[in-house]
């Protein structure tokens, strides 16, 4: 009989984080080695549908507004009794809230395999935060981090080291990859953009939730860039209560006319597909930016931040640029060299594409995710994962002995 393996997200809004567990749910679920499950604190959200057409037509929900309320309790035991209903063998969790909420339910639960994760450095958890998390991290058996960054992040927070797995976020390449055929007016138009075609655009796609994205920082590169290369415009893809003030900056700038925003963007492979140059801007937080994978799928250059997992990503000089943050002068430069020169812009973005098919591909992540689980799921004894766990181990060792099986 297959292990019963859970996946527990937070909500199912257009996220990194989200769209990862989303992406990780089918590979799974497609892969037929396990049993899989999904539930969550919130149900709502755009990804909800890529989940029901997977076949996760009922989600349980395990709403609650603050972990200091009287039903956050109640939740957690409900949570565990869920667990033991549906004899799950294996929980696994993606960010702060589902870390918390899930490693406890699967502790009171007793749980035999917990994996908690880890997707950002630092920056956006208080002292408090980080304490309580870490006793989340206590209770778990292992704890994914989505880069080396992020790994060695959680060293210095006082995480066990030896509990800390890398397993690199997957890139579906087909969702963005290089689209031939496409319409360029059609699309410049559908996007909103200047329908020109002198002209050249510069891209960054990021939320505007948060300054650490420092779209301010990409803003005064494009006034450099702007006076140097005339047919130069620059496109801001995403949402947030950050977009008034940002539109302040581009005016102040003199860039009214060159800088666009988009908004959340629907159709990121058709915008990528119009771009020249893509730009992460980031000044922290970042683990193992989406973006870049996306940039880098669609086979753009990069010129990135020295932040998170980017210079895990981009290999400075041959797929794109690595800087350090807050550095306008010199994103501005890079930008500049690039469209200066578009073959080499081009070779670049082609090494990028080579780069995300042979190490940040969703195989890659469904193998180490899977290679994770197998490693666990050997220390369970057989009578804790209910019938059939004798078979299934006998199927693993003639595998082991027979293809010399490795795993993590």
């Amino acid at each position: 009989m297959k292990p019963n393996v859970l996946l527990f997200i937070d909500s199912f809004n257009q996220g990194g984080t989200e769209r990862q567990v989303v992406q990780l749910t089918r590979l799974l679920t497609e892969s037929g080695r396990y049993n899989v499950h999904l539930a969550c604190l919130k149900s709502e959200g755009v990804l909800r549908g890529e989940v029901e057409r997977i076949g996760f037509k009922e989600i349980p929900e395990f709403r609650l507004k603050s972990f200091r309320e009287p039903n956050a309790l109640k939740q957690v035991r409900r949570f565990a009794r869920f667990l033991k209903e549906r004899e799950i063998i294996l929980v696994e969790t993606h960010d702060f809230y589902t870390n918390i909420f899930g490693m406890a339910g699967a502790a009171l639960a007793r749980i035999p395999v917990r994996i908690a994760s880890r997707r950002e450095t630092d920056g956006v958890r208080t002292t408090a935060q980080k304490w309580t998390e870490r006793r989340a991290f206590n209770l778990a058996h292992a704890i994914i981090a989505n880069s080396d960054a992020v790994r060695g992040q959680l060293i210095r927070d006082g995480v066990q080291a030896q509990k800390i797995v890398t397993v690199y976020n997957g890139m579906d390449t087909t969702r963005v990859a290089p689209r031939t055929g496409l319409k360029r007016d059609e699309v410049l138009a559908r996007l909103g953009l200047p329908v020109d075609d002198g002209r050249r655009f510069v891209t960054i796609v990021a939320n505007m939730h948060h300054p650490m994205k420092d779209q301010a920082t990409f803003l005064r590169a494009a006034q450099i860039v702007r006076s140097q290369i005339a047919d130069a415009a620059f496109v801001l893809a995403g949402e947030g209560q950050l977009t008034e003030g940002l539109r302040s900056l581009a005016a102040e700038l003199g860039l009214e006319r060159d800088a666009f925003f988009t908004g959340r963007c629907a159709d990121v492979s058709a915008l990528l597909a119009v771009s020249d140059v893509c730009v992460l801007s980031s000044k922290g937080v970042e683990g193992f930016s989406n973006s870049i994978i996306e940039y880098m799928a669609a086979a753009r250059p990069v010129v990135a931040t020295n932040v998170g997992g980017a210079a895990e990503q981009v290999v400075d000089g041959e797929t794109g640029y690595i800087i350090a943050p807050g550095d306008a002068k010199t994103m501005a430069a890079r930008i500049i060299a690039l469209l200066e020169d578009p073959q080499r812009a081009k070779e670049m973005g082609a090494r990028g594409l080579r780069r995300v098919q042979e190490k940040f591909s969703c195989a890659a992540q469904l193998e180490r995710t899977e290679a994770l689980y197998e490693r666990l799921l050997a220390r369970v004894p057989s009578a804790e994962r209910g019938a059939g766990a004798e078979a299934v181990d006998a199927k693993r060792e003639e595998a082991a002995n027979g293809e010399g099986q490795t795993i993590l």
